[in-house]
């Protein structure tokens, strides 16, 4: 295997509990050594929610850090998914407490030059370059198929009380069908994994504004938290950047 212009990761997590909830059902973890990134949305309720996120960010962590660096990037990172959904559910079959707890899940790992996501549910992945901000994964959920279909504009999907209704999720089921994207990676590009109480407040083209707005990571993820925030922030919060730098060199998000 050939790994080509290797490049120095940068990275800043933050998570805050909102401004409606009393608990945090979010989780995210990353093995800089192993270039892994993850973050997690619970759901199932209090401690179901933040128990399967827990387990899914731990499980995919060490299953991923577990494989042989050898095997491709994107095979590893979808067996992790696939690891992590099955820990998630047999511990949902374990207790009936705990039957239905499931959680989103987007992670991404760095392969030399090589970039891979992979998510289940509506947790995202933007990635900005030169300026601009896109969305690289699709939401596994009831409005965002409608959209897609044609069925829902944008703005009704914005309004709709089905916005939390997943079609898709980790631990919901025995098994999963992660959905993979691949990039290349060029010294400045900047990768964010976040929950949805940071999406349906802000766009990519806010999400932009405000990463290329912060000079450093930190205060880009603290800015993106009060984002929400000023705007009711009604779920938990969480923000995962990822920036990739030279590997002999030093750089921030306004680069």
């Amino acid at each position: 295997m050939t790994v080509r212009n290797a490049l120095k990761l940068h990275v800043f997590g933050i998570s805050d509990v909102g401004c409606q909830r009393t608990n945090n059902e979010d989780s995210f973890g990353y093995d800089l050594a192993a270039e892994l990134f993850v973050v997690c949305d619970g759901m199932g309720g209090m401690a179901a929610g933040e128990l399967a996120s827990g387990t899914a960010v731990r499980e995919l962590v060490e299953c991923f850090r577990s494989m042989d660096a050898a095997i491709p990037a994107e095979e590893r990172l979808y067996d992790a998914i696939v690891h992590a959904n099955s820990a998630v559910f047999a511990l949902a079959e374990e207790s009936p407490d705990l039957r239905g707890m499931g959680t989103t899940l987007v992670g991404a790992c760095v392969e030399g030059d090589k970039l891979v996501v992979g998510n289940v549910g509506d947790s995202r992945a933007y990635f900005l370059r030169h300026g601009g901000c896109v969305q690289i994964t699709h939401d596994h959920s009831f409005v965002a198929e409608q959209v897609r279909s044609g069925a829902m504009s944008i703005e009704q999907a914005g309004a709709s009380p089905l916005q939390s209704l997943l079609t898709r999720a980790i631990g919901q089921s025995e098994t999963v069908e992660p959905d993979l994207f691949t990039a290349l990676l060029e010294p400045g590009d900047l990768l964010l994994l976040a929950t949805d109480g940071l999406s349906r407040y802000a766009n990519a083209e806010a999400i932009a504004g405000i990463l290329l707005g912060s000079p450093t990571l930190e205060q880009a993820g603290q800015a993106l938290i009060e984002c929400a925030k000023s705007q009711g922030a009604v779920d938990n919060v969480t923000c995962l950047l990822v920036q990739a730098a030279e590997a002999n060199g030093e750089m921030d998000v306004a680069q």
